[in-house]
């Protein structure tokens, strides 16, 4: 089942050659959404081949940085002859500046557009055997981050011990594995805690947009296969990070050992590491073993945590 994370943009406030403002396609079964929408990001999705079947938009906050792609992006959707609604949730209060950004346009475009403040806490959305959710982050504007939570899968079907049992090989098995209790030809009921195993989990994937490390953020993220976190500077700008409501590239370290994140994406890098970011790797390295500098461009399949 794929669960796959293309990075568009990667950049802090200020592009680079490298890196453009910051924006997260995500692809689950098909099912594909937006995390913020920076200046470019639509050539960025032309460009890394994601395509535009995207289903909804999640905002962390409306600085220009996270937003200035939306116009171009609704209008190239527009051209494309799209019909179906499409969803831009963002966070409280802010619903009256996403509708004038999107309004600068002009245009009446030829599908639904609803604008959706979210608040955080709140079950943002429900889809086939998963959820986002919001939860509170802490920068200089109202914002949140995201989680996306799969739902736990069924418990492994144990065929060998299913027909030690004597249950014949067939429709059975099937009855068994959805939870249903099957009787035998001899009146003997097997239930379906014999023969399978507990619940497995499903997958997470965080992602905070721009933030202080908080408590909430380590609650959202806890055993998260893949927490994509502000990591603006290093440690030689700790003090600027406190100062404007980022994260140094340590403190997303501190804050996914904490969590016990599986994989740690450092995102957001300040132009100040515009030739070279590997010191955000290295310390965010020291303590997070699974820690890396995400790239424009970069894939992540996020792999069932078997």
């Amino acid at each position: 089942m794929t669960l796959r994370v293309t990075f568009l943009g990667t950049s802090g406030a200020v592009p680079t050659a490298q890196r453009n403002p910051s924006a997260i396609h995500v692809n689950r079964e098909g099912e594909e959404v937006l995390f913020d929408c920076g200046e470019g990001t639509q050539r960025q999705m032309m460009r890394f081949r994601t395509g535009f079947s995207i289903s909804a938009i999640f905002l962390t906050h409306v600085h220009g940085d996270h937003v200035l792609g939306l116009p171009g992006l609704l209008q190239t959707l527009d051209f494309n002859d799209r019909a179906e609604s499409l969803t831009i949730h963002t966070p409280r209060g802010t619903r009256r500046t996403v509708e004038d950004l999107v309004g600068a346009l002009d245009a009446r475009l030829g599908y639904p557009l609803e604008v959706r403040e979210v608040a955080p806490g709140e079950t943002v959305r429900e889809g086939e055997e998963y959820e986002i959710r919001a939860f509170r982050t802490e920068h200089r504007t109202r914002s949140v981050g995201y989680a996306l939570t799969e739902s736990d899968r069924k418990g492994r079907f144990d065929r060998e011990r299913a027909e030690e049992l004597g249950v014949p090989v067939g429709p059975a098995f099937g009855r068994l594995h959805a939870g249903e209790p099957v009787e035998l030809e001899d009146g003997t009921v097997i239930e379906p805690e014999q023969v399978v195993g507990p619940p497995r989990p499903g997958r997470r994937v965080v992602y905070t947009g721009d933030t202080r490390p908080t408590e909430e953020t380590v609650d959202a993220s806890e055993d998260a296969d893949l927490l994509i976190h502000d990591a603006t500077f290093g440690d030689d700008w700790a003090e600027r990070a406190r100062e404007t409501g980022h994260a140094s590239a340590r403190e997303a370290g501190e804050l996914a050992a904490r969590a016990g994140v599986k994989r740690l994406a450092l995102t957001h890098i300040s132009s100040r590491y515009a030739g070279d970011a590997s010191r955000l790797a290295r310390e965010a390295g020291e303590e997070h073993d699974e820690a890396f500098v995400a790239e424009d461009g970069m894939e992540i399949e996020v792999p069932f945590p078997e």
